[in-house]
Protein backbone atom coordinates (compact mmCIF):
# COMPACT_ATOMS: atom_id res chain seq x y z
CA UNK A 1 0.00 0.00 0.00
CA UNK A 2 0.91 3.39 -0.81
CA UNK A 3 2.30 5.61 2.23
CA UNK A 4 0.04 8.09 3.84
CA UNK A 5 1.96 11.30 5.05
CA UNK A 6 1.40 13.76 8.01
CA UNK A 7 1.63 16.87 6.90
CA UNK A 8 2.78 19.80 9.61
CA UNK A 9 3.06 23.23 8.66
CA UNK A 10 4.47 25.26 11.74
CA UNK A 11 3.76 28.83 11.44
CA UNK A 12 4.80 32.09 13.86
CA UNK A 13 1.08 31.88 14.70
CA UNK A 14 -0.66 28.76 13.75
CA UNK A 15 0.42 25.14 13.19
CA UNK A 16 -1.56 23.57 10.45
CA UNK A 17 -1.59 19.49 9.97
CA UNK A 18 -3.28 17.09 8.19
CA UNK A 19 -2.59 13.50 6.63
CA UNK A 20 -2.27 13.11 2.84
CA UNK A 21 -2.55 9.93 0.57
CA UNK A 22 0.55 9.45 -2.05
CA UNK A 23 -1.35 11.38 -4.52
CA UNK A 24 -1.87 14.69 -2.25
CA UNK A 25 -5.11 14.19 -0.94
CA UNK A 26 -6.15 15.24 2.90
CA UNK A 27 -7.56 11.96 4.19
CA UNK A 28 -9.06 14.50 6.71
CA UNK A 29 -9.58 18.95 6.83
CA UNK A 30 -6.39 20.39 8.27
CA UNK A 31 -6.73 20.95 12.10
CA UNK A 32 -5.25 24.57 13.26
CA UNK A 33 -3.99 25.32 16.72
CA UNK A 34 -2.16 28.72 17.84
CA UNK A 35 1.57 28.58 17.81
CA UNK A 36 1.95 28.64 22.06
CA UNK A 37 4.58 30.52 23.40
CA UNK A 38 7.06 30.71 25.07
CA UNK A 39 8.12 27.91 23.28
CA UNK A 40 10.91 25.59 23.40
CA UNK A 41 11.78 23.02 20.68
CA UNK A 42 10.63 19.96 22.77
CA UNK A 43 7.29 22.44 23.29
CA UNK A 44 6.59 22.30 20.29
CA UNK A 45 7.30 18.46 19.39
CA UNK A 46 4.75 17.42 22.19
CA UNK A 47 2.36 20.18 20.22
CA UNK A 48 2.81 18.50 16.79
CA UNK A 49 2.58 14.94 18.43
CA UNK A 50 -0.57 16.05 20.27
CA UNK A 51 -2.11 16.95 16.93
CA UNK A 52 -0.53 13.77 15.38
CA UNK A 53 -2.62 11.85 17.51
CA UNK A 54 -5.89 13.34 17.23
CA UNK A 55 -5.73 12.71 12.97
CA UNK A 56 -5.45 9.34 11.11
CA UNK A 57 -2.36 7.10 12.14
CA UNK A 58 0.37 7.91 9.18
CA UNK A 59 3.43 5.69 7.50
CA UNK A 60 5.94 9.09 7.68
CA UNK A 61 5.80 12.91 8.61
CA UNK A 62 7.02 16.21 6.84
CA UNK A 63 7.02 19.15 9.44
CA UNK A 64 8.03 22.64 7.41
CA UNK A 65 9.08 25.36 10.20
CA UNK A 66 10.31 28.96 9.69
CA UNK A 67 13.87 29.86 9.29
CA UNK A 68 17.50 28.20 8.53
CA UNK A 69 17.41 24.41 8.63
CA UNK A 70 20.29 21.66 7.39
CA UNK A 71 20.04 18.01 7.16
CA UNK A 72 16.80 18.56 10.17
CA UNK A 73 19.12 20.28 12.57
CA UNK A 74 18.16 24.62 13.17
CA UNK A 75 20.71 26.76 12.34
CA UNK A 76 18.58 29.80 13.14
CA UNK A 77 15.00 30.22 13.99
CA UNK A 78 12.53 33.70 13.98
CA UNK A 79 9.40 34.05 15.89
CA UNK A 80 10.17 30.62 18.32
CA UNK A 81 13.00 32.60 19.48
CA UNK A 82 10.98 35.21 20.88
CA UNK A 83 9.18 35.45 24.67
CA UNK A 84 5.63 35.71 23.26
CA UNK A 85 5.99 35.23 19.65
CA UNK A 86 6.48 37.32 16.50
CA UNK A 87 8.45 40.58 16.97
CA UNK A 88 8.18 40.63 20.79
CA UNK A 89 11.50 40.44 22.91
CA UNK A 90 13.91 38.11 21.99
CA UNK A 91 14.86 35.47 24.48
CA UNK A 92 18.39 34.83 24.86
CA UNK A 93 17.72 31.49 26.25
CA UNK A 94 15.49 30.54 23.69
CA UNK A 95 17.63 31.38 21.38
CA UNK A 96 20.33 28.86 22.77
CA UNK A 97 17.92 26.03 22.90
CA UNK A 98 16.66 26.51 19.34
CA UNK A 99 20.19 26.78 17.94
CA UNK A 100 21.61 23.45 16.97
CA UNK A 101 18.72 21.49 17.93
CA UNK A 102 18.00 18.13 15.88
CA UNK A 103 14.62 18.62 14.71
CA UNK A 104 14.60 15.35 12.51
CA UNK A 105 15.26 13.49 15.50
CA UNK A 106 13.52 14.38 17.80
CA UNK A 107 10.27 14.41 15.61
CA UNK A 108 11.17 10.76 14.58
CA UNK A 109 11.21 9.84 17.78
CA UNK A 110 7.79 11.53 19.53
CA UNK A 111 5.93 11.00 16.41
CA UNK A 112 7.53 7.28 16.10
CA UNK A 113 8.23 7.14 12.21
CA UNK A 114 10.47 8.52 9.63
CA UNK A 115 9.93 12.65 9.54
CA UNK A 116 11.68 15.00 7.14
CA UNK A 117 11.88 18.53 8.26
CA UNK A 118 12.82 21.89 6.28
CA UNK A 119 11.85 24.91 6.21
CA UNK A 120 8.16 25.80 5.50
CA UNK A 121 9.26 27.83 2.57
CA UNK A 122 10.61 24.48 0.77
CA UNK A 123 7.79 22.25 1.67
CA UNK A 124 5.63 24.67 0.21
CA UNK A 125 7.83 25.60 -2.91
CA UNK A 126 7.68 21.34 -3.25
CA UNK A 127 3.59 20.86 -3.79
CA UNK A 128 3.38 24.00 -6.35
CA UNK A 129 7.25 23.61 -8.68
CA UNK A 130 6.66 21.89 -11.93
CA UNK A 131 10.38 20.47 -11.82
CA UNK A 132 11.62 22.06 -14.34
CA UNK A 133 13.88 24.78 -15.24
CA UNK A 134 14.97 27.41 -12.44
CA UNK A 135 12.07 27.98 -10.58
CA UNK A 136 11.79 30.57 -7.38
CA UNK A 137 9.63 30.45 -3.99
CA UNK A 138 8.60 33.17 -1.96
CA UNK A 139 5.76 32.62 0.69
CA UNK A 140 3.92 35.94 2.20
CA UNK A 141 2.99 35.67 5.83
CA UNK A 142 4.21 36.50 8.98
CA UNK A 143 7.25 37.24 7.12
CA UNK A 144 9.00 36.15 4.12
CA UNK A 145 9.84 32.57 3.39
CA UNK A 146 12.12 31.40 0.05
CA UNK A 147 13.08 28.28 -1.54
CA UNK A 148 14.78 27.92 -5.03
CA UNK A 149 14.75 24.99 -7.18
CA UNK A 150 16.31 23.64 -10.05
CA UNK A 151 15.32 20.95 -12.70
CA UNK A 152 13.06 20.22 -9.36
CA UNK A 153 16.46 19.60 -7.02
CA UNK A 154 15.96 21.42 -4.11
CA UNK A 155 18.73 23.84 -3.24
CA UNK A 156 20.64 24.86 -0.07
CA UNK A 157 18.53 27.36 1.79
CA UNK A 158 19.05 30.67 2.18
CA UNK A 159 17.47 33.27 4.53
CA UNK A 160 16.39 36.08 1.57
CA UNK A 161 14.03 37.43 4.36
CA UNK A 162 17.15 38.37 6.66
CA UNK A 163 18.50 40.83 3.54
CA UNK A 164 18.53 44.27 3.73
CA UNK A 165 16.23 46.50 1.59
CA UNK A 166 16.19 50.57 2.45
CA UNK A 167 19.13 51.06 4.48
CA UNK A 168 18.47 48.70 7.74
CA UNK A 169 15.05 47.35 6.65
CA UNK A 170 14.73 43.44 6.29
CA UNK A 171 12.37 41.66 3.71
CA UNK A 172 11.06 40.19 6.63
CA UNK A 173 10.15 43.83 7.80
CA UNK A 174 9.56 45.01 4.21
CA UNK A 175 6.68 42.81 2.86
CA UNK A 176 5.58 41.23 6.47
CA UNK A 177 2.45 40.93 8.04
CA UNK A 178 2.97 44.16 10.48
CA UNK A 179 3.58 46.45 7.66
CA UNK A 180 0.77 45.14 5.20
CA UNK A 181 -1.44 45.46 8.31
CA UNK A 182 0.26 49.17 8.54
CA UNK A 183 -0.07 50.31 5.36
CA UNK A 184 -3.18 48.70 4.09
CA UNK A 185 -3.35 46.02 1.41
CA UNK A 186 -3.27 48.39 -1.79
CA UNK A 187 0.52 50.21 -0.69
CA UNK A 188 1.29 46.76 0.66
CA UNK A 189 0.31 45.15 -2.99
CA UNK A 190 2.65 47.67 -4.42
CA UNK A 191 5.66 46.80 -1.98
CA UNK A 192 5.45 43.65 -3.17
CA UNK A 193 5.68 44.32 -6.83
CA UNK A 194 8.56 46.39 -6.35
CA UNK A 195 10.32 43.49 -4.22
CA UNK A 196 9.32 41.03 -7.56
CA UNK A 197 11.27 43.69 -9.59
CA UNK A 198 14.43 44.45 -7.38
CA UNK A 199 14.52 40.21 -7.36
CA UNK A 200 13.74 39.09 -10.75
CA UNK A 201 17.57 40.28 -12.11
CA UNK A 202 19.14 38.36 -9.11
CA UNK A 203 17.79 35.04 -9.61
CA UNK A 204 16.88 35.16 -13.55
CA UNK A 205 14.27 32.54 -12.67
CA UNK A 206 12.16 31.24 -15.22
CA UNK A 207 9.11 30.92 -13.44
CA UNK A 208 8.55 32.25 -9.77
CA UNK A 209 5.92 31.41 -7.50
CA UNK A 210 4.14 33.21 -4.52
CA UNK A 211 2.50 31.68 -2.27
CA UNK A 212 1.38 32.04 2.04
CA UNK A 213 -1.57 33.36 3.70
CA UNK A 214 -1.14 36.85 2.12
CA UNK A 215 -0.52 35.97 -1.13
CA UNK A 216 -4.14 36.41 -1.63
CA UNK A 217 -4.18 39.72 -0.54
CA UNK A 218 -2.01 40.96 -3.57
CA UNK A 219 -4.76 43.17 -5.54
CA UNK A 220 -5.53 42.31 -9.16
CA UNK A 221 -4.41 45.55 -10.70
CA UNK A 222 -0.85 44.30 -8.79
CA UNK A 223 -1.29 41.10 -10.24
CA UNK A 224 -1.81 41.79 -14.19
CA UNK A 225 1.83 43.81 -13.72
CA UNK A 226 3.86 40.95 -11.98
CA UNK A 227 4.60 39.21 -15.12
CA UNK A 228 3.63 35.82 -16.78
CA UNK A 229 7.05 34.06 -15.40
CA UNK A 230 5.06 34.84 -11.73
CA UNK A 231 2.12 32.60 -10.56
CA UNK A 232 0.13 32.91 -7.33
CA UNK A 233 -0.47 29.64 -5.50
CA UNK A 234 -2.44 28.28 -2.56
CA UNK A 235 -1.47 28.63 0.74
CA UNK A 236 -2.74 25.05 1.24
CA UNK A 237 0.75 24.27 -0.92
CA UNK A 238 2.15 24.30 2.72
CA UNK A 239 0.58 20.91 3.71
CA UNK A 240 0.15 19.31 0.07
CA UNK A 241 4.28 19.57 -0.16
CA UNK A 242 4.52 17.73 2.15
CA UNK A 243 3.86 14.76 0.50
CA UNK A 244 5.63 15.38 -2.62
CA UNK A 245 8.84 16.74 -0.73
CA UNK A 246 10.20 12.86 -0.20
CA UNK A 247 10.93 12.41 -3.96
CA UNK A 248 12.28 16.26 -4.78
CA UNK A 249 14.38 16.01 -1.88
CA UNK A 250 17.77 14.01 -2.37
CA UNK A 251 18.16 10.42 -0.42
CA UNK A 252 20.75 11.91 1.88
CA UNK A 253 18.39 14.54 2.91
CA UNK A 254 15.36 11.99 3.47
CA UNK A 255 17.60 9.33 5.30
Amino acid sequence: MEPLTLSVDCGGLGIKASVLDNAGTMRIPPVRVPTPYPLTPQRLVATVKEIADSLPKADRATVGMPGMLRHGVVVATPHYINAAGPLTRQDPELKAAWGGFDMRYAFTEALGMHTLVLNDAEVHGAGVVAGSGFEIVLTLGTGLGCAVFDGGVLAPHIELSHATVRRSTTFDEWVGEQERRRMGDSFWSRRVHAMVDELRPVFHWDRLYIGGGNSRRIKDSVLRKLGDDVVIVPNEAGIIGGVRAWSLISNQEAG
